[in-house]
């Protein structure tokens, strides 16, 4: 089975189309297919051969999308390495992935810069092999070490079909890109526009976020990006006018309220790396009570509770494996299941409930303690900006939970903190302790690093706490 370039059927459409729009200006579907032909004949005159696997190491641009979409139509793997890592981590990953070839935008040694293969050439075959190794992307490492993913051609264009029909894209319309290619939200973000020939905006870094929403009619973003851009201040509306999508992390109640109260077009939406992003999400016009959940599942995807409370995917978005040297290491059970680590539940009207992660979850005084839970709640104050919480060691209770908070003003009241979190959770899940948020620990994707912060703490607390722990629950 094949599947279509999606890049080459939308220029033979409209080969005149806005594609790419960015601070330099608007690029064509035409010119821009010219372009990654092009460049896939050079990569290809360099060595390149299918199923080769290219280290891509630049900041979204218009030149990394152009080189990103020449390595898959060489029939190359395309291996985005995020550019917030420290240099030892991006290289050792670039080892990892056992690259032919590295293009990066910065000085890396043995990096072949972008501007020597980027060039103009006629359109090469416009399908592939539908099963055939398309991108790596690495999973967040949040919890863990960072797992490469490799997806399929497959999983990628029924990824984007899937959110087609759910939330409709067409020529006009403009997704501003406001999550990095190395993040599966992001190049999802690239797909779904070249399946519905709408525009990917590239933001400019001299804009703020809001000016940034403005040039677009539709966005992805996390909470934390919602939270900034329902601060700003200037000309209404500062959001996209037909559709904000809000994933990559649980999102507080309260947010979704203003959000409502303030007209924002929101959809909330769960995904992961493993599925090339989305797997539920919500429909154009959902009432507060579905936007409380991350939705349903969308088409060419399943979802099921285990006995365990954890959601298991399957699909033709679900990715073929981890990249494990020179094996692929295929995680599914016998019917096709993959087990995401996340824990949920399903309403009365089937949309999913997203709790947290499994391996997040503490035990304090013989109670589980999921950490997005407290977050959530911790957000809904005012001017929080974004927080995490981790479990600390505790001779009396096992583990307890603290909490990095910023603020919008850099100031940090534990108390009216502590007030917020009792006003709705059980009082053993309220945080023992409350830090700043530390601005000097590695910040390599868009969720935070606890491995980190858990060391953090530990050397914080020091022994003690800013209020004695609750007594357990009965």
């Amino acid at each position: 089975m094949d599947v279509p370039c999606l890049l080459a059927a939308a220029a033979l459409r409209t080969p005149l189309e806005t594609t790419l729009s960015g601070p330099d200006g608007d690029m064509s579907y035409g010119e821009l297919d010219r372009l990654s032909s092009g460049t896939a004949r050079r990569m290809a005159e360099k060595g390149l051969e299918p199923g080769h696997r290219v280290a891509l190491v630049m900041d979204w641009s218009v030149e990394a999308i152009v080189v990103l979409l020449a390595v898959m139509r060489a029939g190359a793997v395309a291996c985005p390495v995020s550019t917030r890592l420290p240099q030892a981590s991006a290289v050792e990953r670039i080892r990892r992935l056992n690259a032919s070839l590295m293009v990066s935008d910065r000085a890396f040694a043995g990096a072949t810069p972008p501007k020597d293969l980027i060039e103009r050439g006629p359109a090469l075959p416009p399908k592939r092999s539908a099963d055939a190794p398309a991108t790596i992307l690495f999973t967040s490492g949040s919890s863990g070490a960072a797992r490469p993913a490799l997806h399929t051609y497959e999983n990628h264009y029924f990824s984007a079909l899937g959110a087609q029909a759910n939330m409709p894209l067409a020529f006009g319309d403009r997704w501003l890109l406001s999550l990095p290619l190395w993040h599966a939200g992001g190049l999802a973000i690239l797909f779904r526009c070249l399946l519905g020939g709408a525009a990917a905006v590239l933001p400019d870094p001299a804009d703020s976020l809001a000016e940034s929403a403005r040039k677009a009619t539709h966005a992805s973003m996390v909470s934390t990006q919602l939270r900034r851009l329902l601060r700003e201040r200037g000309p209404d509306p500062v959001w996209p006018e037909k559709a904000l999508l809000l994933g990559g992390g649980p999102v507080s109640p309260v947010l979704i309220d203003e959000a409502v109260r303030r007209g924002i077009p929101v959809r909330t939406s769960y995904g992961l790396t493993e599925t090339a992003s989305q797997v539920t999400a919500t429909p154009a016009g959902a009432g507060r009570d579905a936007l409380r959940t991350s939705g349903l599942p969308l088409a060419w995807r399943e979802l099921r509770i285990d006995a365990e409370g954890q959601i298991r995917v399957r699909g033709r978005t679900l990715f073929a494996g981890y990249v494990e040297g020179a094996r692929l290491a295929r995680p599914f059970d016998e019917e096709g299941w993959f087990a995401t680590g996340d824990l949920g539940r399903l309403d009365a009207a089937g949309r999913l409930v997203v709790r947290g992660r499994r391996d997040h979850m503490m035990v304090s005084g013989g109670e589980n303690i999921l950490p997005e839970e407290i977050e959530a709640a911790l957000a809904g104050a005012e001017g929080v900006e974004r927080v995490a919480v981790v479990d600390v060691p505790d001779e009396e209770y096992g583990q307890r939970p603290v909490a990095f908070v910023e603020t919008a003003d850099g100031n940090l009241d534990a108390a009216r903190l502590r007030a917020a979190a009792e006003a709705t959770l059980p009082r053993f899940m309220t945080p023992d302790a409350f830090y700043p948020w530390p601005s000097d620990l590695a910040a390599s994707g868009l969720k935070p690093d606890r491995r980190q912060l858990r060391r953090r703490a530990e050397a914080l607390r020091g022994g003690c706490r800013d209020s004695p722990a609750p007594p357990r629950a009965s």
